[in-house]
């Protein structure tokens, strides 16, 4: 069954002088422009192509790969402002439009966005969107806690970093668990850090669980034998110069710290560590 937004195996039936036919199924003949086909093309032999419609409207294939397929997300840059919106490379001859009515807010030529792609139900024609929203989960019931996930940085808010989760779900990346330097559209890795009551997912880079706090406390106590027992480094730090020596945030170190003060091993002041002997 012909499939638009992505790859198809479809037989090449017939040739022409501007193109080949490729048997599209249920007696449809999808055109593969000459220009995108490959070079030793015959009749009889199966390709690969992506399918999709033209600047005619017309159901279309080539061998190019898109940057995106149907129902996936993507880090697309705007080519062209015109009167119906706006159109994205895509690395197709056709670039992809992303309608006024699908932009979250008014798109800007040049500049990269995180988008949506997918097929409208009326027109059958492949569209982008930046309001995630409505295409992606923002409840986590079915994630799990602790597990890696890939990350797209999708925006940001006063409370951190919106992020696409593995293409399927939206997050929150909190600032103070933020300890690089990070960018909207910017692809990562990061965990699940937590599911709250209200089905909404936090994001993490670094899952804290108990065996990584315990071995950041144990980096900690070396550390602070190595400086003699003292170290300036203290809750009041930078969250760089935390980052820089123990590759953690801020709020994982000052964790660690809290656990060692519990625990007797070391005095706290504004200014210095002291371990306890």
């Amino acid at each position: 069954m012909l499939k638009i937004g992505t790859m198809n195996h479809l037989e090449v039936v017939d040739q022409l002088p501007f193109g080949f036919y490729l048997d599209g199924g249920q007696q449809e003949r999808i055109l593969l422009p000459s220009n995108t086909a490959p070079a030793d093309c015959e009749v009889g032999q199966y390709l690969d192509v992506f399918v999709y419609h033209d600047s005619e409207d017309r159901i279309i294939a080539t061998t190019k790969t898109p940057l995106a397929f149907v129902d996936e997300v993507a880090v697309l840059r705007v080519k062209s402002l015109t009167s119906v919106g706006a159109f994205l490379d895509w690395g197709l001859e056709k670039d992809l439009l992303v309608p006024f009515s699908e932009q979250e807010k008014p798109l800007s030529e040049g500049v990269e966005y995180v988008v949506y792609v997918f097929q409208d139900p009326e027109t059958q024609r492949l569209a982008a969107s930046t309001k995630l929203r409505e295409f992606l989960e923002e409840e986590g019931d079915d994630l799990k806690v602790g597990s890696e996930a890939d990350l797209i940085i999708c925006g940001r808010t006063d409370m951190g970093y919106k992020a696409v989760i593995n293409g399927t779900h939206l997050g929150l990346l909190f600032k103070d668990d933020i300890f690089k330097p990070v960018r909207v559209g910017e692809r990562t890795k990061g965990f699940i850090r937590r599911i709250r009551d209200d089905g909404k997912i936090d994001l993490c880079f670094q899952f804290h669980s108990a065996k990584a706090r315990h071995d950041l406390t144990d980096q900690i106590i070396d550390d602070l034998e190595a400086h003699g027992g003292l170290s300036t480094l203290t809750d009041k730090s930078s969250p760089e110069e935390i980052t820089n020596r123990f590759g953690v945030s801020k709020n994982a170190y000052k964790k660690a710290l809290g656990a060692l003060f519990k625990q007797k091993r070391i005095l706290l002041s504004k200014d210095r560590i002291t371990l306890v002997k």
